[in-house]
């Protein structure tokens, strides 16, 4: 009978010894088994923060699929009906056309940056000093629209938005409401190719007139107050579902504006997560981790530069998003503790 104690006894101790790492690493990898379906968007500027996330999922011990690479309305058409879980490019107010498609299926969680994300037009300030420019209005007089002019239809080339994107519908309201469609040709191509055709038409001393966002490589490549400058909207006109965000399309203290405050005509946007409501109430480690990751817009610009430098490979970001996590690795196991703690509650 002692024997047969002490053999029950001996097993059931190996049992608790082997289960032991098995509940460790549940706890440290709350993900585990689990897939996550990751979409990102289509300007390359936001793939940096994107493959960071998809880091930290998977050292929670999530199985990340992607990011699969779309444009809005498709993705927003995506996430809520979970045929993707998650991206972490939104844009808003900017993107709140697109809100009637997700809501009640999907949600916002957390914030990449807030109001860290100005949109505006741009112009050389060269051209800004000839001919004195403040606002999109100058682009009716007949010889700003001809300095502008580089395909000879009589219209100032704007370097606009890509089809699809959010910005293209503020844009396009934007021409229609400062009567704009007879003076300015928005170029709709793709935005890094339109672009590295203006810096090279910049450094060849040619005029540029273009719509960009921040962070962006763009303004590295050329700052505004040195190299262009923003200019103003004759008074700020947005689309009906943003037309309550006014105020908060001028802004004060913007470097490199031909005035302060300035009438950019687009409000500062929050870069923020959206993801499938349905996937965050499974999954509460992830959606700790949306809720309280954040990463300094200085990070970002920091590695569009690099970027637009030629270190854009998907390999190349991969290795900035893990050299960015080890160098602010302090931070990031806060974010990831506060995870695994929620998986446990």
């Amino acid at each position: 009978m002692f024997r047969l104690t002490k053999s029950l006894a001996v097993l059931s101790a190996a049992a608790m010894l082997s289960a032991a790492p098995a509940a460790v690493l549940a706890q440290e990898e709350p993900g585990a088994g689990t897939t996550i379906n990751m979409a990102q968007a289509t300007w390359d500027t936001g793939w940096f923060h994107a493959e960071i996330y998809k880091q930290l999922f998977e050292e929670l011990g999530y199985d990340v699929q992607g990011p699969t690479t779309l444009d809005n309305p498709p993705f927003y058409q995506a996430v809520a009906q979970g045929d993707v879980d998650l991206w972490v490019n939104g844009w808003f107010p900017l993107h709140n056309t697109y809100q009637s498609t997700f809501e009640g299926q999907a949600e916002i969680i957390g914030a990449v940056a807030e109001g860290g994300a100005l949109e505006g037009y741009l112009v050389d300030k060269a051209s800004v000093e000839e001919f004195d420019i403040q606002s999109l209005e100058d682009f009716k007089r007949p010889e700003v629209k001809e300095a502008f002019d580089r395909d000879g239809d009589g219209r100032a080339d704007l370097v606009a938005c890509p089809p699809g994107w959010g910005c293209e519908i503020n844009i396009e309201h934007h021409l229609d409401a400062y009567e704009l469609r007879d003076h300015v040709n928005p170029i709709k191509a793709s935005y890094s190719a339109s672009m590295a055709d203006a810096v090279a038409a910049y450094e060849a001393g040619e005029p540029i007139f273009f719509y960009t966002w921040t962070p962006n490589w763009t303004v590295n490549e050329l700052v505004p107050g040195e190299d262009v400058m923003w200019i103003e909207v004759p008074e700020v006109n947005l689309p009906e579902d943003m037309a309550d965000l006014a105020d908060a399309a001028v802004l004060e203290g913007v470097e490199g504006c031909v005035a302060d405050p300035c009438k950019l005509g687009f409000p500062a946007n929050d870069i923020v997560p959206v993801a499938n409501s349905a996937f965050l109430e499974d999954n509460p480690a992830a959606a700790k981790l949306l809720e309280v990751t954040s990463i300094p817009l200085q990070a970002i610009f920091a590695q569009n530069a690099e970027m637009n430098a030629g270190a854009g490979s998907s390999e190349d970001i991969q290795n900035q998003a893990s050299t960015w996590i080890e160098e602010n690795r302090d931070m990031v196991d806060g974010w990831l503790e506060e995870a695994r703690a929620a998986a446990q509650s």
